[in-house]
């Protein structure tokens, strides 16, 4: 069976594309994901991507595992507004207001632990998704390590991978799991 992540190309300019400078929202190469596999309306992905997660999520639901989308594409827009609230402590970050950081650099590497700069997110591609939780340890224990140990087990079979992983000797940088 062809893999559908890669039996489609984007039809946008590459640069604008991996910076998220498009509106996926009218980019025939993106499609609305139905709410039946997504937490809130207006979720994208690249259709390729899209179809590669039904499949997925279809298959895993048969075995008891519910794949939700939680977020998926973000344009430069998106990922800065995320990044701004987080920098002027709107948002806090693992129940932290970062905004008392008077150290800018600290402070940024602060919010880059878990989060991209606009311009720099994987988000922008149309091909990355966060699931079910924004927290870790709720893939420790219960219908979250279910769903995590599924994922681990049959994720590869459909185009997708866990970009980050817990940090050990062969992955001291990055971004957190």
């Amino acid at each position: 069976m062809d893999n559908p992540v890669h039996s489609i190309s984007t039809s946008i300019d590459s640069k604008d594309y991996l910076l998220g400078k498009f509106d996926y929202k009218c980019d025939a190469s993106f499609i609305e994901v139905p709410l039946k596999y997504a937490k809130f309306p207006e979720q994208y992905l690249r259709t390729d991507a899209y179809l590669a997660f039904m499949l997925m999520a279809d298959d895993a639901r048969r075995e008891g595992v519910n794949l939700i989308i939680l977020s998926a594409t973000r344009n430069f827009d998106e990922q800065k507004i995320i990044w701004d609230d987080k920098w002027t402590g709107k948002a806090w970050v693992l129940g932290q207001n970062l905004a008392w950081i008077k150290d800018t650099i600290q402070r940024a590497k602060e919010i880059l632990k878990y989060s991209s700069m606009p311009c720099a997110s994987r988000h922008h591609w149309g091909t990355d998704v966060d699931l079910d939780n924004l927290y870790n340890d709720y893939f420790a224990s219960g219908e979250g390590l279910k769903a995590y140990n599924w994922l681990q087990n049959n994720a590869s079979k459909y185009g997708f991978c866990q970009p980050y992983c817990v940090k050990c000797s062969s992955r001291t940088s990055g971004y957190e799991e």
